[in-house]
């Protein structure tokens, strides 16, 4: 089955520039185990309309994201995040954690070259209900204690997190060119 798996241009997506055609992404919500990290990078450009900022305000800039595509894979996702952010998950993963559901939005944006311009190549339109990976016992989920040095300003932290899906039949919405769309499902609902 083929993958969905994509680097992202981190400093593009903090200093987007229309000159410049790379894959950029954002989680624009994310809750887990029951604590909601802040959208709180305010000012980020929305590719497809570039003299806008993006609606919503976001929790991170993506860098890498990879999905198998399967409907119970596990999505795999690298984001930057901020201080504030940083240093909730930080204390949280010092202490008991036990509430391992997950609640995410995210979005990337990919250039189309045939009709100059951005569109989004995967992205959710209502958030998906996930559970944290678990590699042996310990949950895939980290953030770095050091700060990231592609983009110096704002003070930024990378979050990697694996999510697999809780069993709750959701879509993700996929495209490999602009306005060339597929829907996928990701999760199985599980009868009583």
């Amino acid at each position: 089955m083929p993958q969905f798996a994509r680097s992202l241009d981190v400093y593009q997506g903090f200093n987007f520039k229309k000159d410049k055609q790379t894959p950029v992404g954002y989680i624009t919500s994310l809750k887990m185990g029951g604590i909601a990290l802040a959208a709180d990078q305010a000012t980020i450009k929305d590719p497809e309309q570039p003299d806008k900022t993006i609606a919503d305000k976001v929790v991170g800039v993506l860098n890498h994201y990879m999905w198998e595509t399967g409907t119970t894979d596990a999505m795999y996702m690298s984001a930057q995040i901020s201080t504030e952010n940083k240093q909730t998950l930080a204390a949280a993963l010092l202490g008991s954690w036990s509430n391992i559901e997950v609640e995410i939005k995210y979005v990337v944006y990919e250039y189309d070259p045939k009709l100059k311009k951005y569109y989004k190549s995967n992205s959710v339109d209502a958030v998906l209900k996930g559970l944290l990976e678990k590699n042996g016992d310990e949950l895939n989920l980290s953030v770095a204690d050091d700060p990231s040095s592609e983009v110096q300003s704002p003070k930024n932290f990378t979050l990697q997190i694996g999510v697999k899906p809780q069993s709750l039949e959701q879509t993700v919405n996929l495209a490999t060119a602009s306005g060339k769309n597929l829907v996928k499902q990701w999760g199985i609902t599980e009868g009583a």
